[in-house]
C-alpha cells in the first residue's frame, strides 16, 4: 500500500514541482515530470529525516514542503538535460 501512496502522492508532488519551478519547463514529458516528483518525494524525505524531522499526528507540511522544493529541483535539471531549447537566439 505503501508503493501506491508513493506513486500517487509523487505525481502530485511532480506536477507541484514544475508549477514552482523558474523558467521554461513546458519542454519534459510527463512522464519524466511524474518520476521527478516520486524521486522528490523519496529524497525528500530523506532529507526531513536526516535533519531530524519527526512524524507527528497531524501532516507535517514541511516535509511536504521539502518534498515539492526537491521536485522542482529534479524539474529544472530533468528539464535542462532532457528538454528542446525553444528559445530563439539572436
Amino acid at each position: 500500500m505503501d508503493i501506491i501512496f508513493v506513486l500517487i502522492v509523487g505525481a502530485i508532488i511532480g506536477l507541484l514541482g514544475k508549477l514552482v519551478a523558474p523558467g521554461d519547463k513546458d519542454n519534459i514529458p510527463i512522464w519524466l515530470t511524474i518520476l521527478c516528483g516520486i524521486g522528490g518525494v523519496l529524497i525528500g524525505w530523506y532529507i526531513y529525516a536526516a535533519f531530524g524531522g519527526d512524524h507527528t499526528g497531524g501532516v507535517d507540511w514541511v516535509r511536504w514542503i521539502v518534498a515539492i522544493v526537491v521536485s522542482a529541483v529534479l524539474v529544472v535539471i530533468a528539464s535542462t538535460v532532457t528538454g528542446k531549447n525553444t528559445a530563439k537566439r539572436v
